[in-house]
Parts: C-alpha cells; sequence; structure tokens
C-alpha cells in the first residue's frame, strides 16, 4: 500500500515538473540582444528567449526558444 502511494506521487511531481519546463507564451518582442530576445507575453511577464527577431514582432515562446507569429493569409479577389 505505501509503495503504491510513493509511486503516485513520485508520478504527479514529475507530471507536474514537466509541465512547467513546456511553458509557452505569445507575445511581442520588446528588446533585442545578439541572439536574446526580451518578450513581453500577453499576460504582462517579460520572458528572455533565444532567436532572431525584431522589436516589435509577434511571437511565440516555447522552452526558452521563439518562433515567428502566424501571419494572416491574403484574401484574394477584394
Amino acid at each position: 500500500m505505501k509503495k503504491g502511494i510513493v509511486s503516485v506521487v513520485v508520478a504527479l511531481s514529475f507530471m507536474v515538473c514537466a509541465a512547467t519546463a513546456s511553458f509557452a507564451c505569445t507575445g511581442t518582442v520588446k528588446a533585442v540582444d545578439g541572439t536574446k530576445v526580451t518578450v513581453t507575453c500577453e499576460d504582462g511577464k517579460d520572458v528572455t528567449a533565444e532567436g532572431a527577431a525584431k522589436v516589435g514582432d509577434k511571437v511565440t515562446v516555447t522552452d526558452g526558444k521563439i518562433a515567428a507569429g502566424k501571419k494572416k493569409a491574403a484574401i484574394e479577389g477584394c
């Protein structure tokens, strides 16, 4: 019985650690210093990540790296 409880506690703690390690946010680039980019997330937090972007770009930060935000598709025929 005690081994089962300990196993469940260890498994839950591993899942919590894995969830926080895969932090992601979407926001606007605030500052660029070489490959280090400071991003202000939508919730107001500043996050530092690695990557290439310009000040003002909308990016997504995942696992400490940045990816360019999605661009809107052009509508033809308007």
